[in-house]
């Protein structure tokens, strides 16, 4: 024998003259593009194998199982998440609606008192209601008001793309939180209008799902039905459902559909009560590296997941 190589059958000997550089990249070894699972034992028997796919949050799964170690760190994550202090709690921190409007000149202390003895006779609706409904408050000074209580801007409706934005968030949550996303505004910030109060866990979702900053703010009522009702009339990316019965099958269910799917990259993140899998199939100027809106609605998949069985 010349050398070692001359005894092995053809294939593998031109295979192994080969040098690294000629290898197509996804299929040389580096430490890099070993398998996400620390608990990996599969070695060399993973190496012939495309790397390029499936990924979940940086992190290359060889096989199901791995998939599923993977993904059952970012479900306890995710589970872990959530305010130290309820809604309820932060809502009492805050000046009344109708002191503002008050302290702002828009409104008498007659008007309140008056608006506020036909909500308490109602039983029901908000006190922005009563007083655009009994005193004759335009919406617009509603939302300034909702504005300085909340901390947040009034957002202009001028750009707004419902076509573009319908491929930033499912249509689930569009529906369950009551967010509209309006631009990405200086290539860098999304901007999330809510019509009366922003929503701090759906906004940090976001700009952790998309990489981008999210800003969000309030858009008064009749302006936020109507691009609502624009943009759940666009095309969303395809999304599907999936009850879990316990938080411990959840990650079985998303490795399975990593392994189904092959996504070049994926990440997962909660809101409120429902766990949302963006996959990019195919990766582009918005993938999961560079952060942003998806472009087109074939290179990106949905999966939502509400753990617990079904009321």
């Amino acid at each position: 024998m010349a050398n070692g190589m001359d005894g092995l059958l053809p294939g593998v000997a031109e295979w192994g003259r080969r040098s690294h550089s000629e290898l197509r990249p996804d299929t040389v070894w580096s430490g890099r593009e070993e398998c996400g699972n620390p608990e990996c034992r599969r070695g060399w028997l993973g190496f012939l194998k495309d790397r390029r796919r499936p990924v979940f949050e940086g992190h290359w799964g060889c096989t199901a199982r791995c998939l599923e170690t993977i993904a059952r760190t970012a479900v306890r994550r995710e589970s872990g998440e959530g305010s130290t202090e309820s809604e309820e709690g932060e809502h009492r921190h805050r000046m009344p609606l109708g002191l503002i409007l008050m302290a702002q000149g828009w409104i008498t202390h007659p008007q309140l008192q008056h608006a506020l003895a036909k909500q308490r006779r109602a039983g029901r609706g908000l006190i922005g209601h009563w007083l655009t409904e009994e005193c004759g408050l335009d919406h617009g000074s509603i939302t300034r008001g909702l504005g300085v209580q909340w901390g947040c801007p009034v957002l202009p409706m001028q750009g707004f793309d419902p076509a573009r934005m319908a491929l930033a968030v499912p249509r689930l949550l569009v529906e369950q939180v009551g967010m509209v996303p309006l631009r990405v505004a200086g290539k860098r910030t999304l901007q999330l209008a809510f019509a009366s109060r922003p929503d701090a866990s759906a906004a940090f979702a976001m700009e952790r799902m998309s990489g981008l900053k999210v800003e969000s703010g309030l858009v008064d009522e009749p302006q936020w039905k109507a691009a609502h009702g624009r943009l759940c009339e666009s095309e969303f990316v395809d999304a599907a459902f999936e009850q879990v019965a316990t938080v411990e099958l959840l990650p079985g269910k998303i490795a399975e559909t990593l392994n189904k799917m092959q996504p070049r990259g994926s990440r997962l993140v909660r809101v409120h009560e429902l766990f949302w899998l963006r996959m990019w199939l195919e990766l582009d100027e918005t993938g999961p590296r560079k952060g942003g809106v998806p472009w087109t609605r074939e290179a990106t998949a949905d999966r939502l997941y509400a753990v617990g069985t079904e009321q």
